[in-house]
């Protein structure tokens, strides 16, 4: 019997195997407001494997972004357990977790947050200059995240001088800078028409298809069908978790 970590099991909270990326363990969150307790996430057990393309779905009030904010580090559970990349990260401290999260997690939102008078190439820089990475270090990695992304030609180009699509590749390479464990995109093509929507999936597909770990939150049934994976969560449970057959 070798030394590696036994394939997890549920009802005893063994550690993850190294090729599970994600995992918790009766994950929950609850929120108090006055009096009244909103049991938000109740008992959520899963895992993601590395290389797997999730999307989680679920109507408002679905639990699907307190999960996110779970996965993203950017919340701690009220109960439960969470893995990391063989880390638990469901009991560290804010500190610790501001680290996993640059460390581990490369985040994608729907609204880009991108700095306005700082060129695209910045922007992707900043994550690596917040990490302390030398200038020509720096400058070469967000190059390539740049042309990987498909705006080489697009570097000195400032958020306004873009188009929607493209700032939202912009934001992709920013999030993929750091060589991040997981890639998580909350709602990444709602400020998308359709069109530019599917381009944009298709940009993440193709990471996919390099061997990114990518989840993505999303409420639309077209969006989720990129993902190899669905999770659809109803009143803070999972309610299916199926594989996504792929249509030529």
């Amino acid at each position: 019997m070798t030394g590696q970590p036994q394939a997890v099991d549920f009802r005893t909270g063994d550690i993850p195997t190294p090729d599970v990326i994600i995992l918790t363990h009766k994950l929950s969150r609850d929120y108090h407001l006055g009096s009244e307790v909103v049991r938000a996430l109740r008992d959520v057990s899963l895992q993601i494997r590395r290389n797997e393309f999730t999307a989680i779905m679920g109507p408002s009030g679905s639990g699907k972004s307190t999960l996110m904010n779970l996965l993203g580090c950017l919340d701690t559970p009220t109960g439960g357990e969470y893995w990391l990349n063989s880390q638990k990260v469901s009991e560290l401290d804010d500190d610790e977790l501001a680290r996993i999260r640059n460390k581990e997690i490369g985040f994608v939102f729907q609204t880009f947050n991108l700095l306005p008078r700082a060129t695209s190439l910045h922007n992707v820089e900043l994550p690596l200059i917040y990490a302390g990475v030398k200038a020509k270090a720096r400058h070469e990695r967000a190059v390539a995240v740049m042309e990987r992304v498909g705006l080489g030609d697009r570097m000195q180009h400032k958020p306004t001088e873009l188009s929607g699509g493209q700032r939202q590749r912009v934001a992709i390479a920013r999030a993929l800078v750091n060589n991040p464990s997981i890639l998580l995109a909350d709602e990444p093509t709602g400020n998308l028409d359709s069109h530019t929507s599917q381009e944009i999936m298709e940009v993440f597909e193709g990471l996919h298809e390099a061997g990114q770990t990518i989840v993505v939150i999303t409420h639309e049934r077209d969006i989720a069908a990129h993902a190899t994976r669905q999770i659809h969560l109803l009143d803070g449970l999972v309610e299916q978790d199926f594989t996504t057959e792929k249509t030529a």
